[in-house]
Formats: structure tokens, C-alpha cells, sequence
């Protein structure tokens, strides 16, 4: 199946400049979206992965689902003040200011295994702290796991040498 076919280029948004990735059409798709959480499941059902950790909110998509796919907790990691019990936050850099996202101090336990999922891998800002979040919990990363990564931003720099891995690439 070309999942690429069923991702669809939205220029100008959310501003002039940017092409969004619109993965509506794919989660639409019964066979698309069946055959994304076939692959991820695929790929880590021998992992013996406990937490999914996924980014709000396209991230939720398919880190609930591939949480359900693997027996697996799902953690969700919010914008501040959205999550309703105790959390922890990291703040990380953006072109102009910084930004943060937060995860609830007993979402993970220490040497929990942990997916950490996102639809999209730009600029590796909200990943990096995502993962700093998990780690401060005493989480261990077992891979950072995308749909897309944009190339040409070079976000897997800011993950480290966190393993990686992404089932398309656009450049």
C-alpha cells in the first residue's frame, strides 16, 4: 500500500510558507490506518513495551491505538495545564520563545520500557522533551517512533543517539 498517497499537502497552514502534512485522509482510511498500526505493532510486539508515550494531540491517534495493539499503557503528554493530576513539565526552544509539555508524575514507573510516538518529526523540539520528560520519570526509551519525518529540518539531531525509527520520510 502507498501510504504516501493518503497524505495530503495542505500549503499555507497553519501560515503562509508552511505545507502541513494532513494525515486525516489516512486515518480515514480503513486499509491505511490498519496498515500503519500493523507495521508499528509489528515492529515492537516482541519488545515487551509497558507505556506508550504519545504526543499531543495527532500523536494520540496512533499511540492509544498501538497502546491497545501491544497491551501496553497509554501516557499522554499535554500542553501545560491541560493534564487534571500532578505533572511534571519541560519547556523547549522555539524559532520565537520557548514552549512546554507536561506528563503526569506517575504516568511512568523507573525502568518502564517506553514507546514514544508522534505523528510527525519536524523540528525534534517536542519529541527531545518528550523524551527528557520520560526520562525523568526513570522511563527507559526503547525508540522514538514517527509516521513522517521531515528531512530537510533535521529534527533526529535533537533525539541524541535515541533510536529512531519513521515509516515515511518527505525531504
Amino acid at each position: 500500500m502507498n501510504l504516501e498517497q493518503l497524505i495530503r499537502d495542505v500549503p499555507d497552514f497553519p501560515k503562509k510558507g508552511i505545507i502541513f502534512k494532513d494525515i486525516t485522509p489516512l486515518v480515514g482510511s480503513p486499509e491505511g490506518f490498519r496498515e500503519v498500526i500493523n507495521l508499528l505493532r509489528q515492529r515492537y510486539e516482541e519488545r515487551r513495551i509497558e507505556r506508550v508515550v504519545a504526543v499531543e494531540s495527532r500523536g494520540f491517534i496512533f499511540g492509544a491505538t498501538l497502546a491497545y495493539a501491544l497491551g501496553a499503557g497509554f501516557v499522554p503528554v499535554r500542553k501545560p495545564g491541560k493534564l487534571p493530576a500532578a505533572t511534571i513539565r519541560e519547556e523547549y526552544a522555539l524559532e520565537y520563545g520557548t514552549d512546554a509539555v507536561e506528563i503526569h508524575r506517575d504516568a511512568i514507573q523507573p525502568g518502564q520500557k517506553v514507546l514514544v510516538i508522534d505523528d510527525l518529526l519536524a523540528t525534534g523540539g517536542t519529541l527531545a522533551a518528550t523524551c527528557n520528560l520520560v526520562r525523568k520519570l526513570g522511563g527507559e526509551i526503547v525508540e522514538v517512533a514517527t509516521l513522517i519525518e521531515l528531512t530537510f529540518l533535521h529534527g533526529r539531531a535533537k533525539l541524541g543517539d535515541l533510536p529512531y525509527y519513521t515509516i515515511l520520510q518527505a525531504g
